[in-house]
Formats: C-alpha cells, structure tokens, sequence
C-alpha cells in the first residue's frame, strides 16, 4: 500500500485505522497523518478536522520527508495499537500511535501517543502539527513553555477558549513564519526511537502532568489484549471477528455504555453528494445487534452496560423516545451545518447533529422490546422499574402503531407503512406477548397477542405483492429493501417460508451485485423515497443480512461462501466503512461503521455460533444457529 505522502487532502476512506481510549477517537491514515480527532467525547467539535478539508484545517503528520516505496501496518495482534512501517530507499520507518484507554474513571482526560522507531537505515522524517479546535474554525494561542521547577517540563500549549492542548515529546516541533502550523524535520538512524504525547484539558491553568509513552503504549496494548482474552469464538475468519468486535467496543463511551454509530460526520454516501449525516450518537435500532454481538461471544459486561444505557436513555415519558440519542442520553441533536469546511473531497455540506432523532421510526419499538428480551433469556433480571418502562413503551405504540413512518432507512421524503417498519411492530408486540407467557410479567397479555396477530395478517396481505413475489419496500409499491431479509431473523416467518425464499431470490435478483446487496431499489420510484438522487455503494449490514437469511432459508453453503468473500472486503487494518463501491472497490460513508461490524459478527453467530452455539434460538423459540 502507498500513499501520496505530502499531500494536503485526506487519503481515501480505507487508508484510514482507528484509535480509541473508550471516550473519543481518532483516524490516523497510511501517510502518517491524524485527520480527525474529537476533544474530549466522540461527539465533541474536532481539532484535526483534515478529513473534512485540508491540511489548513488541523492535522498531525508523522512520516518520511522523502518518496516512500511502500506501507505497511497492522493492529499489535488483537489490540488497538497500530504500528505503520514506512519503506524507504533510505530505511524503514516504523510508527506506533496509540489512545491509552482509561474504561474506569470518567475524568481521565484524552490523549494521544505516538512513536516513531527507525528499524533500519538511516530516514529524514516530517512532523507536522496544525491545530485548529472548533471543526477547524478556532485558531488557537500556541506558546512554547519551559519550567524549571518544581522540576524540568518543556511543551507546547495551544490554547483557544474552553479548549486546551498540550504537546510533549523528545523533540518539540517550531513555529512555521506565515503558516500557522508547527513543523520539524530529523533524522533518525537504526536503533533511534522518538516519542510524543498530545493531551487535552477543559483548563489551560491546569496542565496535565507528563505522561510516559513507552509505558502508555504498553499499558494500551495490555488493555486490549485482556479485553480481547474474554472473547470466545473459535470458528473461521477468528481475526475479522475479533476485530469487529474490537471495534465495537473502541465506540463504545465507557462512562455510560452508550457505543456510536461511527466516529465520524459527513463522510458522503455518494462521492461529491450531499447524504453527509453526523453519526457519533447512540441508535436504538442497534439495540438487538449490539447486545448480541456482544453476549454472544463472552463480552457480557459490555452487553450489560449497553442494556443499562438504553435503559436510561429511553426513560421517561414513552411518547417521547427518540431513534437515538447522544453517548451519555442527551436528547436534542440539533442539525446545523459547518459552511467553513469544504468537505471530505468537496462533499458537502458538512453536518454536525442530526436532524432525524424527530423523526418517527416505528421499527426502534421492535428493536427495544427485542433486546430487552434477548437481555431477559441472558440472564439479566427484570425489575419492577425496567419493566414498567417496556408497558409504557408497549402502551404508546398501541395508540400509534398504525401510522406510517421514515423508516429504517430514516428517508427525508414522505412517510410510508414501510414493511421492515410493521414487521418490527409485531416484533414489540410479540417480545411483550413472551415477556408475560415466558417470564411471567404482569400485563394485558391478551390485548397484545390480538394486536400482534392483527400486525402479522396486515403485513401478509400489504407488504406482499404477489406479481413479484416478494415483500417490497412499503405497502402498495414495487421496490424491494434488503431489511426484507430480516424476517426469519426476528422470527416473523421462519426461513423456510416459501415467501421469505421467494422474497431472497427477489433481492438477489434485483439487488444484489455480486457478494454486495444495495439497501434498495435505486430507480426513480425510489429516489423520490430518498428524496436525494445518485448512485450510492453497497450498504455492507444488507450483505451480511442476505448470508443470515440465505443460511436460515437452508441455502448454509452459499451462505459461508457469502461471508467468505465479505470478510475479504475489509481495509488492511480489518475494518468496514458504511458502504463499498463494488465498481470503484472504495469504502464510502461513515468510517469505521458500527452496523457493518455488528452484522459481520451476528452472520458469525449464525453460521458458527458464539458461546449460544446449540442454544434455542431466542426469537422464535426452535430451531438451532
């Protein structure tokens, strides 16, 4: 892999590897560089906001100074530290970044280490420092500062507002005349090994104390790898699964349990276009997914800690729950958009809220009730609080469950009775049904099987349209959706429906693309749906979702050879974006994408089973994974 190196714009989606110290997050690229970085939560306004822009807008470049032949990197076996090797014709220059993870006490303040070590030869290296808080919009205050007592600390300090960071290292870099930005350049021969530490503070009167980075780096590598200990999957593509998984918990705000859907904003669905959404909050459509990705395979901590924020999130008056919300429940995720940055590759415009947490997506009902159900079969008791929030949630979507809605795909144009929509509206009913038959909760178990029958027989009878043989997209249209595919998964109908097959044939043949699956139909019909044209890449959750119902339809072997092929579509690094350009092979969304690793890791249970391996299913009741 190579990269142009000295180059002012953002590298490709997929040049990109992830750090995280459980609160925040960074993307560092093939060129050495940081591009985006978020102080001090995941949704906070960025320092190094290149990724959006160019190299004026804040980054941190660690790299040769001359041509480099090739790259190399990888993750330190299962952990979150990356090591990038640079080669050179000079020599090979191998840089190790890593976020110290700091999971148990909530005031631990950000930030980042890097290393650099010449491995061989002698290598000129660049190191350039821009910072610039407040999405690239803050200038800060930079000063170098040498003390002497109580004892020697030399840094730089950027200051600027509320925001505050602070740079060590073994050499510091000097104020470049006219530019605004930091710069050095040295040489490192064979055995040499230079370190820095970049650290944030909410005071700049406060300043951290220094920190050691050989250690950080080690106590970074421990913590992954104990966390990485607790894991138990041994069935094919170990590495992948581990991965993701490691992903997931990388998103994850360790002070609430909340995981985001992505680190990132504004990375388009279309190159150039406009479908640049902020996705650094908490959906509760991942509810189901997230607690099984996580218990599935031993991380029953995590699983109980995300139960606990949807909990909490969620409470209150049930007619006002919201799609999702932000990493500790904040409720308004007010949409506004940043007019100075000029877009990752001049996609614009950039976003930072999301609007669509007002919208109404009648599918998070289902989604809520089946975790909280899943949560119960785990072994996570009920109590009369938790419980009573579920009968509030169930009590509202009795007065609203008939009225049509954005959909999972959180469309911005009219609402629809879209089928996945209704089908998830069984799904709240029929968890509540269970919850009183099985466990033995107090409710009107009577009431909430008539409407679950009555939700079952109208999606039969609207959501199929016999002339394609098929489940569209919504009642009365003839487009197809991929979310489709997830009927035998929440147990509407089982795989061996001859509609449920009936409708997979249908999605293959209309929008499959070889191993990749659209999200749905993309010609006119849809596009008014949408309400934003252009063609857009393969959504990676809709693939994995047709090898969960190929495998659950009895079509096991085309599945494994399904998942076989999509494993191999991640970036070096194990990594998915939101979407793949099976044209172009480039990622294209929000990078790294929460629901494309939750999906590779629930086909991973499906077809091989975590710790539940054997188990009955817990949607339907029968039948093994």
């Amino acid at each position: 892999m190579s990269n142009d190196h000295h180059s002012g714009k953002p590298g490709r989606i997929g040049d990109y590897a992830l750090l995280s110290d459980l609160r925040t997050a960074a993307l560092v690229g093939t060129d050495g560089s940081v591009d985006w970085l978020c102080l001090p939560r995941f949704d906070s306004p960025s320092c190094f906001s290149r990724l959006l822009g160019d190299e004026r807008d804040g980054h941190w470049q660690l790299a040769p100074a001359g041509p480099v032949r090739e790259v190399r990197r990888r993750y330190r076996d299962n952990s979150l530290v990356v090591e990038t090797d640079f080669h050179t014709d000079d020599g090979v220059l191998r840089l190790v970044d890593s976020m110290p993870p700091h999971e148990k006490n909530q005031f631990d303040q950000p930030c980042l280490v890097r290393m650099l070590e010449c491995v061989s030869g002698s290598v000129q290296v660049r190191m350039r420092w821009i910072v610039r808080f407040a999405y690239g919009d803050s200038v800060p205050w930079v000063r170098h500062v040498r003390q002497t007592s109580p004892e020697h600390d030399e840094y730089i300090l950027a200051i600027a507002g509320p925001h505050t960071a602070v740079l060590r290292g073994d050499l510091l870099p000097q104020r470049v005349a006219h530019e605004r930005a930091h710069e050095l350049v040295f040489a490192l021969e064979a055995g040499q090994r230079r370190s820095w530490v970049m650290q944030w503070s909410q005071d700049h009167e406060e300043v951290p104390p220094p920190m050691d980075p050989v250690q950080e780096t080690r106590d970074s590598e421990d913590f992954w790898q104990e966390w990485t200990g607790k894991i138990n999957y041994t069935g094919p593509h170990a590495g992948a699964v581990y991965r993701s998984l490691a992903t997931l918990k990388a998103l994850t705000y360790a002070p609430t349990g909340g995981m985001v859907a992505a680190p990132t904003t504004s990375l388009p669905e279309t190159a150039g276009g406009s479908r640049n959404w902020d996705y650094r909050y908490c959906w509760l459509r991942d509810a189901t997914l997230v607690l099984l990705a996580l218990d599935n395979f031993g991380c029953s901590d995590e699983a109980a800690a995300w139960r606990r924020w949807l909990v909490r999130a969620v409470a209150g008056d049930p007619a006002d729950a919201q799609i999702m919300y932000g990493v500790d429940g904040q409720r308004h995720l007010l949409e506004w958009e940043v007019d100075w940055l000029s877009g990752y590759h001049g996609a614009q415009p950039v976003r930072v809220g999301n609007g669509a947490y007002r919208q109404l997506q009648l599918d998070v009902y289902g989604e809520v009730m089946d975790a909280l159900h899943l949560a119960r079969e785990r072994g996570v008791r009920e109590n009369a609080d938790t419980w009573a929030l579920q009968r509030g949630m169930i009590k509202h979507l009795e007065k609203i469950w008939q009225q049509p809605d954005k959909g999972l795909w959180e469309v911005r144009g009219p609402d629809r009775h879209f089928t996945h929509s209704r089908v998830m509206v069984w799904v709240a009913f029929d968890r509540a049904v269970r919850a009183a038959e099985e466990d033995g909760l107090p409710g009107q178990v009577q009431r909430w099987r008539e409407l679950r029958d009555a939700v079952h027989a109208e999606v039969l009878e609207h959501g199929w349209n016999e002339e394609l043989g098929a489940f569209t997209q919504y009642y009365g249209g003839t487009t197809l959706d991929a979310a489709t595919l997830l009927m035998p998964s929440v147990g509407f109908l089982p795989g061996s429906d001859e509609r449920v097959r009936s409708t997979i044939r249908a999605v293959e043949r209309e929008l499959r693309r070889g191993v990749l699956v659209d999200r749905y139909s993309t010609d006119e019909e849809a596009s008014s749906v949408d309400g934003l044209a252009g063609r857009e890449g393969s959504f990676l959750a809709c693939s994995f979702w047709l090898v969960d119902a190929l495998a659950l339809s009895g079509r096991r072997q085309e599945a494994e050879e399904m998942f076989d092929e999509l494993v191999q579509l991640s970036n070096d690094v194990g990594l998915f974006a939101e979407e793949y350009d099976g044209r172009t092979g480039l990622f294209a969304g929000n990078f790294p994408q929460a629901f494309s690793h939750l999906a590779l890791v629930n086909s991973a249970a499906v077809l091989y089973g975590g710790h539940t391996r054997g188990e009955m299913s817990r949607r339907n009741g029968g039948g093994s994974r």
